[in-house]
């Protein structure tokens, strides 16, 4: 697993963050010490497709990165006759992602990885969608349409889990947790300079709610049932179901 060190006073990068190459080579690791609670989502992502997954439909990774979310999908299917549609918009990202989709030994699912913007591809035939730290990149204007989206593509039955950085209500809560989380990614060896430069990147890029916008929006969608599943600090998992 490549260390990432993009942010150090000797990695040239600067501007708002981007899914580029340089991202791409180190994300693993960006991810386990920047996103507390990420391991533990993917595990269960794994375990809701062996319980919802349906005989003949899709299943969706929305923003699909390297993968993982899909393989977790493609490890724990049960049923027959299913195809995981995994997308993103960064080539970088893709271009890895295949790599690591074409070593899985798994044969569960077919799978088929594509380039294109989520928010301009069609969802039909779906009982599990998956956006893990996607819908926060998107412009908060543009939220409700793709959830609406996505719940109109889904069968009765269907799951979607959604995974976001989240701000909390309470003001004195939001500081401890933003305090927490800097603890959290000191511990996992970045620098204040890092973590600092980092922090400067997303600014604009990634653009939290709180937890009730998030339900609230799923609700007005028309999700029967959802609800936070897994919370980490300021990272929430959030299951609804159609």
């Amino acid at each position: 697993m490549a260390k990432d060190d993009i942010y150090t006073a000797a990695g040239d990068r600067s501007g708002p963050f981007e899914f580029d190459a340089a991202v791409a080579s180190v994300f693993p690791d960006m991810l386990r010490r920047s996103v507390p609670g990420y391991a533990a989502s993917i595990q269960a992502i794994g375990t809701l497709a062996t319980r919802f997954v349906q005989p003949g439909t899709r299943c969706y990774d929305l923003g699909c990165s390297l993968g993982a979310a899909t393989l977790a999908m493609r490890r724990n299917i049960a049923v027959p006759g299913c195809r995981i549609v995994a997308i993103d918009n960064s080539p970088a990202m893709l271009d890895r992602c295949r790599e690591i989709i074409s070593d899985d030994g798994s044969d569960n699912a077919d799978v088929a990885v594509i380039e294109a913007d989520i928010r301009e591809v069609d969802i039909t035939n779906a009982s599990m969608v998956v956006m893990n730290y996607t819908l926060q990149f998107l412009p908060t204007a543009e939220r409700a349409a793709m959830l609406q989206k996505i719940v109109d593509g889904m069968n009765a039955g269907g799951i979607f889990v959604l995974s976001e950085k989240v701000v909390d209500d309470d003001d004195v809560m939001e500081a401890l947790l933003t305090d927490l989380h800097l603890e959290f990614k000191r511990r996992n060896a970045y620098s204040d300079l890092e973590i600092s430069r980092k922090r400067d990147a997303l600014e604009n890029v990634l653009v939290t709610e709180n937890v009730a916008q998030h339900l609230q929006r799923l609700r007005e969608v028309g999700f029967s049932h959802a609800g936070v599943w897994l919370r980490y600090f300021n990272f929430v998992s959030i299951v609804a179901s159609k």
